[in-house]
């Protein structure tokens, strides 16, 4: 190809693409590096393009800046590779926007990652297909096989995605707002994590609710509904507007501890951990962890009203029995039941929560290290 030129195909190895030298401008690489057949992308060799400084500006804010697949370093007028295998960044400046999509992605992750223990609890909420783990499972299996274990697994994703990202972006917003800076008195009396929790638990649910319900009625009530849109159309003509809602209040009730709680441990933890540990940055594995313990806590105390809720989404279906708030399907269930029927489902509960909680976290903070703002913060 030429004398200095670069050497996209070279006969003598095998190799798709290799990077040739960049020209005198950054010296010569004495090391060549070679991509195998399938290689992620080629540096090409841009000659020709001016002076050293406009090739330096070109380069960083169409490579570094953007995207960073494998991580280069200029060092003494060589171009080197840096250590840490594989590496993403994209370049998002309005801070809003990162967390939106930041918590976007990691609520579709997490959800999707736990849609079968999501269908068994809720089997286990209503009994409407057995009363143990195993034989709601058994059930399912026989009915609807391996499907019926993601029924309504894409109206959860539609709900939790967007659902997660209002959360997660009035969790941050709010709490940056009420944390005091290092040095400062904390400017109210109760942490900070505690009242952000709250705000983004009854954000997220006032805007999402609806599709709850929905996803809910397509869960137990398979036979009545044939997809999203028909649910939706079925539920205003034949019950109205206001169905949509029924749940309503022992949500809100139920969501302010559990979000507050969820979100207080987490922030707790990750200080604990950054103290005792005497490090700032915390791995995936350890928010996984974190996260997950949060999740067990907060799912525990606040079961008895994600059972009420349940039962109130589901209304009358069966013959059951309509509660006229969330005091009067509480005080029905511990009355029918027991105390053992406000927890029915608490181990498949927990068995999802716990682990889409710590998933949850670990993916929003990996999300927010590769939605950055600039080139040097992550």
């Amino acid at each position: 190809m030429g004398r200095g030129g670069n050497q996209l195909f070279d006969d003598s190895r095998d190799v798709f693409l290799s990077v040739a030298c960049l020209g005198s401008q950054w010296g010569n690489v004495q090391d060549v590096q070679y991509l195998p057949r399938g290689g992620l992308f080629a540096s090409v060799n841009l000659m020709g393009m001016g002076d050293s400084s406009n090739l330096k500006s070109l380069y960083n804010d169409l490579y570094v800046k953007y995207l960073s697949f494998v991580g280069f370093q200029e060092e003494e007028g060589v171009l080197k590779k840096k250590k840490g295998g594989l590496k993403l960044k994209i370049k998002v400046k309005n801070p809003s926007l990162r967390r939106l999509i930041s918590g976007g992605i990691a609520g579709a992750i997490s959800r999707t990652a736990v849609a079968p223990l999501e269908t068994i609890r809720t089997h286990l909420m209503v009994g409407s297909s057995g009363h143990s783990t195993t034989e709601v499972f058994k059930n399912i299996m026989q009915t609807d096989g391996w499907k019926g274990l993601f029924r309504g697994n894409l109206v959860n994703v539609i709900r939790v995605a967007p659902s997660k990202a209002i959360e997660l972006l009035a969790y941050d917003t709010v709490n940056k707002k009420l944390s005091p800076a290092p040095g400062e008195q904390p400017k109210l009396p109760i942490p900070a994590s505690l009242i952000a929790g709250a705000c983004a638990g009854v954000s997220s649910t006032l805007c999402m609710y609806p599709l709850e319900l929905v996803k809910t009625r397509l869960t137990i009530q398979r036979d009545v509904y044939n997809g999203i849109v028909h649910a939706f159309l079925k539920i205003l003509r034949e019950e109205g507007p206001g169905e949509l809602y029924r749940g309503l209040a022992p949500s809100l009730i139920g969501v302010i501890p559990y979000a507050a709680t969820n979100y207080f441990a987490y922030d707790t933890l990750r200080k604990a951990y950054r103290k005792y540990f005497k490090q700032e940055k915390i791995g995936n594995i350890e928010t996984l962890l974190i996260g997950s313990a949060a999740g067990a806590v907060s799912s525990s105390a606040t079961f008895p009203l994600e059972v009420a809720r349940k039962h109130m989404q589901v209304g009358a279906l069966s013959g059951r029995q309509v509660y006229k708030n969330v005091i009067h399907a509480l005080a029905c269930i511990l009355e029918q039941e027991g105390i053992q029927g406000l927890y029915k489902g608490l181990g498949p509960s927990c068995m999802k929560l716990v682990p889409a909680a710590g998933i949850s976290f670990m993916c929003y903070e990996a999300c927010k290290r590769i939605l950055v703002e600039d080139d040097e913060k992550t």
